[in-house]
């Protein structure tokens, strides 16, 4: 056959001989020895060249003459073809299986025309035991030395074997030395970390001890006290009867009977003995004296203490630590302690345990129907009270505001309660806004933008401000600046406005939909701003152009946020969880869960102990500030036939109210249903 051009691999540094018959065997003896002759002269090349050369890199042409042009890697098993060329053994045989040519030069060729090229395996197997010694580690070399056979006398083997017996004893005494240092590292952190838990459970345990000291003497006193009362009472008691016993009688009492008011002193002076034995030993046990058998209340409160234990616990130690350390830092003694021997954390927990064990449910004390006969949408977005508490206003889908006057509400048993006044509006409406110095003066937002002020007292709007671009979701009055207003919206803007002009007097673009703001109780410059971004974003009025501080942790959607205190800030989310933030420390405070809420608003309110926000299951949830779970919660049932077979779960809270702080609330769902409810123990 010819000279032909075949697609594959080449090896350039191999001259393509002359074609020859396969019977030739002086030829194919003349192509052997010139092969092994260029297999030396490559292999000499290859072991001269340096590892880190282009040889060794698989890069120089010495080496890419020991390569198989079929595999491309290192020649393994080295057979020569007729036409001189050489391949691993199992890749020339593969090769000749499916074609009879030879892969280089394209001649004829089969399986009876190759021959092993014994010189070329002595070649790379030198090379590969030069490039071990330089590059191999001593076991590797080792190891390789005990593959090839090489001979090694007794006495070698055994020092052999005890430098590596010896070199392992060394390697095991350094990792035991290691694993030692480790864990004495470990077992020392261990114990610093367990020396400060215990110091601070034998702080702790001192806190409780004095709060314990603290306690007993003050019911000492109390119980002293109620004994001196009950004594004086007694006292009373006897002489208004001795007086119906001898009303005309003139003579004193010492003089008719010399005896009697020394035999009164000693009965007084033996009761009072007796009470003191009772005292005493009412005091050595856990209940109130002079009462075997605790009331109810007393055991129900018992029982919401035990079910939140863990949570009254890390507040109380959280306070108490607190107390403790400003108290070391201002005065270390009796200044932190007020009148009554507590210190300012006690005094506090106390505090926040009265209130919280004092109501476990709440109860409807009135109902009324928001909707009416000519509009059938009756979800109530906003119930607001007014500056005394007298009337409450209503807004919705229905487009009409509704002001209720309470008490007729609430001591006026009627099935349908008509406002005192009714407002009509042009589009729904999304918020509203009592101001607090005017009694008559409302403000709402709505789904067009708007934000207008009414005159209740005219039912006519006094402002109307129509810069939003989208729907307003939000609007409130500011309780130090009563001519002042804010309102967020759709459009990504929050606007501040002033009664007394026409335009908004601050405007601050935001990335994302505002779905709430307000104004910090203490002052008209602060304000915060619930929006989709998941954050709440704090303004100073006065530098509008960045936040004071963006408080992030909501996973979802911010749909309210509401002042507790000056300092307290409480935000409702559509991640189905509210949190409690310090707006002064600019620190997440609480988080609080129990509700579902994951698409609606469902209201949120405050006072300066609870929180309230409705549910999508159609339930109102009160929590405690200090504790994360539901102090109480309230279902809305339906009472109506026509809404019985309605699926509960259609319905949601949409909207929840405090009357100013005390224990009662309003609450609206997306049936139109207002309910006062009031927390009950």
């Amino acid at each position: 056959m010819g000279d032909s051009s075949v697609a594959g691999a080449l090896v350039p540094s191999v001259p393509k001989p002359e074609a020859a018959p396969s019977g030739d065997t002086s030829t194919a003896a003349a192509a052997t020895t010139a092969a092994l002759v260029l297999a030396e002269e490559a292999g000499t090349r290859a072991a001269s060249a340096s590892p880190q050369g282009p040889a060794a890199e698989g890069e120089g042409p010495a080496d890419r003459d020991l390569l198989c042009p079929i595999c491309m890697a290192v020649i393994k098993d080295a057979f020569l073809t007729a036409c001189g060329h050489s391949f691993c053994y199992m890749c020339i045989v593969t090769h000749l299986s499916h074609k009879s040519d030879c892969p280089c030069c394209g001649h004829y060729l089969t399986k009876a025309q190759l021959y092993p090229n014994f010189l070329l395996d002595k070649v790379l197997k030198k090379i590969s035991a030069r490039q071990i010694a330089k590059t191999a580690s001593p076991i590797d070399q080792f190891r390789y030395a005990l593959q090839q056979g090489n001979e090694m006398g007794v006495k070698e083997l055994d020092s052999l074997l005890t430098l590596i017996a010896e070199k392992k004893r060394q390697m095991e005494q350094q990792e035991s030395e290691t694993n030692m240092q480790i864990l004495l590292v470990f077992l020392h952190c261990l114990r610093k970390q367990k020396l400060e838990e215990l110091n601070e459970i034998q702080t702790d345990l001192q806190y409780i001890k004095e709060d314990i000291s603290a306690v007993e003497r003050h019911r000492l006193e109390l119980y002293r006290t109620k004994e001196r009362y009950s004594m004086k009472l007694r006292m009373l008691l006897d002489d208004s009867a001795a007086q119906k016993m001898w009303p005309n009688s003139r003579t004193p009492l010492s003089a008719s009977c010399p005896g009697s008011l020394q035999n009164k002193k000693l009965d007084l002076k033996a009761q009072g003995s007796h009470h003191g034995f009772q005292r005493r030993d009412a005091l050595t046990s856990s209940d109130p004296p002079n009462s075997p058998i605790q009331s109810g209340n007393i055991i129900a409160r018992k029982r919401r203490v035990q079910a939140q234990f863990n949570e009254l616990q890390e507040y109380y130690l959280q306070r108490r630590r607190t107390g403790a350390q400003s108290r070391r830092q201002e005065e270390r003694d009796i200044v932190a302690m007020n009148r009554e021997g507590y210190h300012a954390g006690l005094q506090d927990f106390q505090s926040v345990l009265t209130t919280f064990t004092r109501y476990s449910r709440l109860r409807v004390i009135a109902e009324l129907r928001h909707g009416d006969l000519f509009h059938s949408a009756n979800i109530v977005s906003s119930i607001e009270f007014d500056r005394d508490d007298e009337l409450f206003a209503t807004a919705g889908v229905s487009k009409r505001i509704k002001v209720f006057e309470f008490s007729s509400v609430v001591n006026e048993p009627s099935d349908v309660h008509c406002p005192v006044v009714e407002m009509a509006t042009r589009s729904k409406l999304s918020c509203l806004s009592w101001n607090k110095y005017s009694k008559n003066v409302i403000a709402s937002s709505d789904y067009e933008g708007i934000v207008t002020v009414w005159d209740v007292q005219t039912r006519q709007s006094v402002m109307e401000y129509e810069e939003h671009e989208k729907r307003a979701w939000s609007v409130d009055f500011s309780r130090t600046e009563p001519s002042m207003l804010v309102s967020g919206s759709d459009d990504c803007k929050v606007k501040v406005w002033c009664t007394k002009q026409e335009a908004s007097v601050i405007n601050i673009d935001m990335k994302a939909n505002i779905c709430s703001v307000k104004y910090n109780p203490g002052s008209s410059f602060y304000v915060a701003v619930g929006s989709a971004d998941h954050h709440i974003h704090y303004f100073d009025l006065r530098n509008p152009s960045a936040p004071v501080h963006i408080f992030g942790g909501h996973k979802k959607a911010v749909s309210y946020v509401k002042f507790l205190s000056n300092n307290e800030l409480a935000s409702a989310s559509t991640d189905s969880t509210l949190r409690l933030w310090d707006v002064k420390d600019n620190c997440p405070v609480r988080t609080f869960r129990g509700h579902k809420n994951e698409k609606n608003f469902v209201g949120l309110s405050v006072n300066n102990e609870y929180i309230a926000c409705g549910s999508e299951t159609n339930e109102v949830f009160v929590y405690h500030k200090a504790i994360s779970k539901p102090a109480a919660s309230h279902r809305f049932v339906s009472s109506d036939l026509d809404d019985a077979d309605d699926d509960p779960g259609s319905y949601f809270i949409s909207a929840v109210c405090w009357k100013s702080d005390s224990p009662t609330m309003l609450t609206a769902n997306s049936q139109g249903t207002i309910k006062v409810l009031v927390l009950a123990p």
